[in-house]
C-alpha cells in the first residue's frame, strides 16, 4: 500500500525468439543467492526464507509484476516487534490478498514476478530508507516497541537484509530486459484495508501514479466500465517521490509505461476473491496493453 492521505485524499515490442529466461538472466541464481545470504547474515538464520519472491523470471509478457508488501513474516531475531498476534495479522504489517492477485495476474498474463518476503513492519520496501517511516514506529493507531529508538546499525542490517534485495532483484531484471530490447510495463500489486482508523471505505479498488498517467488512466477507464465497481483515481492514496520508491525508482525513473493497483482487502479474503480480482486484472490490463501500444503506434 502506498502512503495513506485520508481524510480526504492526498498525496517496441517484445523481441527475440531466443529463450527469455537465458537471455535475460543477469547473474547466475547461485551467485544472486549468495549475495542475499551474505546481506541478511546477522538478521536472517541460514534456515529462514530468502528475502525475495520471484517467480517466473523469464515470462514472455511484457508486463513485470511487484509486490512490495506481499507478506507478513517476521525475522526470528526480531521476535515479534513487541506486538501480539492479531496486530501482526492485519493490514499493517502487510498488504493482505496482494501476493494471491499477483500470482494469479502473473500466470494468466506470463509475466515475471517479484515480491517482498518480510513484513513490512521489518521495513518498508516502497520506501526510501531514508524516510522515517521506511521502519515504522507506529502501525496506524498502535506503537511498534521492537522499532523504536533503533540506531543506525539496526536500521542498516534491515537495510542491507531486506530491501536492498529485493530492489536489487527488480533492477537486474529491468536491466536484463532493457538489454535484450524487450518492452516493459511496471504493475505495482498493493491492497488496501477496507476499514482505516474507524473510517469505511466504499471503493473496491484504486489506481495510482505520479507524474505519468498514461498507462495508469488506461487501466482506471477500463475498470469504472464496470458501474458496480467504485474505483479511485489517485485517491485515498498517491504516488509521490517523498514516501514511494518502487514506482518512482523502477518505472518513472527508466520511462517505463506502470500503474500501481490498490484493492480492497475484505475482496481478498480468500481465494476465490483473489482470483475473481486476478482474472479482472489480467483482463483489463492486457486491453490497456493493446490500447497503449496501438496509440504509441498512431503517433509514431
Amino acid at each position: 500500500m502506498a502512503k495513506s492521505t485520508e481524510p480526504p485524499a492526498r498525496a517496441k515490442n517484445p523481441a527475440p525468439d531466443e529463450d527469455p529466461a537465458a537471455a535475460m538472466d543477469p547473474a547466475p541464481a547461485e551467485d544472486r543467492a549468495a549475495d542475499e545470504a551474505q546481506a541478511a547474515a546477522g538478521l536472517l538464520d541460514g534456515d529462514e526464507p530468502g528475502p525475495v519472491i520471484e517467480e517466473n523470471p523469464g515470462g514472455r509478457s511484457n508486463f513485470v509484476i511487484l509486490v512490495d508488501h506481499a507478506s507478513a513474516r517476521l525475522p526470528r531475531s526480531l521476535g515479534d516487534l513487541g506486538l501480539p498476534a492479531a496486530e501482526l495479522s492485519r493490514h499493517i504489517a502487510w498488504d493482505i490478498g496482494a501476493l494471491g492477485v499477483a500470482r494469479g495476474v502473473a500466470a494468466a498474463l506470463d509475466a515475471p514476478l517479484v515480491a517482498q518476503n518480510y513484513s513490512r513492519l521489518v521495513i518498508d520496501c516502497n520506501r526510501d530508507p531514508a524516510v522515517a517511516t521506511s521502519i515504522p514506529v507506529v502501525g496506524e493507531s498502535i506503537d511498534i516497541p521492537g522499532n523504536i529508538g533503533l540506531g543506525a546499525a539496526a536500521r542498516a542490517a534491515r537495510r542491507a537484509a531486506i530491501f536492498d534485495p529485493y530492489h536489487q532483484r527488480i533492477r537486474a531484471l529491468l536491466d536484463a530486459r532493457l538489454a535484450a530490447g524487450r518492452a516493459t510495463i511496471v504493475v505495482a500489486q498493493h491492497s488496501m484495508t477496507d476499514l482505516f482508523k474507524g473510517v469505511r471505505r466504499a471503493m473496491h479498488a484504486a489506481v495510482l501514479y505520479n507524474r505519468d498517467r498514461r498507462f495508469a488512466g488506461l487501466v482506471l477507464d477500463l475498470l469504472r466500465r464496470d458501474t458496480d465497481l467504485v474505483v479511485g483515481d489517485n485517491e485515498p492514496y498517491f504516488v509521490s517521490d517523498a514516501t514511494d520508491y518502487t514506482i518512482p525508482r523502477h518505472a518513472e525513473a527508466r520511462g517505463l509505461p506502470h500503474v500501481e493497483i490498490e484493492v480492497r482487502q475484505d475482496l481478498l479474503s480468500d481465494a476465490a476473491g483473489q482470483a475473481r480480482w486476478a482474472a479482472l486484472l489480467s483482463s483489463i490490463l492486457g486491453e490497456a496493453e493493446r490500447r497503449f501500444f496501438a496509440t504509441l503506434g498512431a503517433t509514431a
